[in-house]
């Protein structure tokens, strides 16, 4: 039932942005299509199904007597239980293939897109999905007897998700006129919005709008708010994808890690390690003042002390900072300092 109902949202907003001229001005390719639609449908008819269905089998196979335990159990609170639980494991699902390398690359395709629209909620490699938590758990959920709390769920979900990532924006409206920002600054701090989740999608953070390593949630912003990761911006950034793309074929994105890149420069190919760009000395720049900057806190940036946006895949974020004065400065390279992005000499004690 929700694989046909969430299909009926697609196609609503598809309708929506066709009519609001999607197709007209969208640059998406062939491979970015394969990805996108051909994904959602490997997800709802292949993936997602082979799961329940291993689900099931192991369940009755071992453990036939909880099967529908939760069979006639109040609604409400099996709605809740289910929720919440599934929410909370995709945040750090999420966050979690923003900070590990392997997971990273799974994920990595999502962030390739460089213009937002309803199919790109599904756009992320198929193993991406295998190993979701949260598949795993509308599985056991409904074995367990909770298939109508899982069926209402994955639908409102998905309103929320789908939406989130369309062209359509239903949040401007809130943003246009001031008398009604009170209401979005409610309803920003329990769901996720369009503005809060394209911020997601920016491709740096220097354009003051973008925190592509926050924002994690799907439907709720609690848990960005609980652990530190959310951002709130009543705009949207101009610039969407990764910085350096190479744009590997479309079959390396989906299919990694059985297919990958040819281009050992790719993070995406066999044996690939991120480079360890540090250096003992300070980088002596000279810098603008009033102007925002992005240091490089991971190591391995090319463009080193800049960021290059290679901390992807690990749990280190650049540093956004603004120039108090014109002039030359020695920011740390060894990434020890104290006080940074500024040197502080710790790469004396390191020698």
């Amino acid at each position: 039932m929700d694989v046909f109902v969430i299909i009926g949202i697609l196609i609503f907003y598809g309708c929506l942005e066709i009519g609001n001229g999607y197709f007209e001005s969208t640059n998406r390719n062939f491979g970015d299509w394969m990805q996108e639609a051909g994904g959602f449908f490997a997800l709802s008819l292949l993936i997602k199904p082979l799961l329940v269905f291993t689900v099931y089998t192991l369940g009755t196979t071992f453990f036939a007597d909880y099967q529908y335990i939760l069979s006639g159990q109040n609604f409400w609170l099996l709605f809740i239980t289910y929720i919440l639980i599934d929410d909370l494991m995709q945040y750090w699902y999420h966050r979690s293939a923003h900070e590990y390398e392997f997971l990273w690359k799974l994920h990595r395709s999502h962030h390739q897109a460089e213009e937002m629209g309803f199919f790109i909620s599904y756009r992320n490699a198929g193993l991406y999905y295998i190993l979701m938590p949260n598949i795993w758990w509308v599985a056991l959920f409904t074995f367990l007897g909770g298939a109508l709390p899982v069926a209402i769920g994955l639908i409102l979900k998905q309103i929320i998700i789908i939406g989130s990532h369309s062209t359509l924006s239903w949040d401007k409206v809130f943003y246009k006129y001031k008398f009604l920002t009170p209401v979005i600054n409610v309803l920003e701090r329990i769901f996720i919005t369009p503005a809060f989740h394209h911020a997601h999608h920016g491709k740096t953070k220097l354009d003051g709008i973008s925190d592509p390593n926050g924002n994690f949630g799907n439907m709720f912003s609690i848990w960005d708010q609980i652990f530190g990761t959310a951002q709130f911006n009543h705009a949207f950034p101009t610039d969407y994808g990764l910085e350096n793309d190479p744009k590997e074929n479309w079959t390396v994105s989906y299919f990694y890690p059985f297919v990958k890149a040819k281009d050992p420069e790719n993070e995406m190919s066999k044996n690939y390690k991120k480079p360890d760009t540090r250096t003992f000395e300070p980088a002596e720049v000279t810098l603008e003042k009033g102007k925002q900057y992005l240091y490089c806190a991971c190591g391995n940036s090319k463009n080193q002390p800049f960021c290059d946006s290679s901390h992807h895949g690990t749990k280190f974020k650049p540093v956004l900072f603004e120039a108090k004065r014109t002039g030359k400065v020695r920011l740390c390279n060894c990434k020890a300092t104290k006080t940074g992005p500024f040197c502080d000499d710790s790469h004396i004690e390191l020698r």
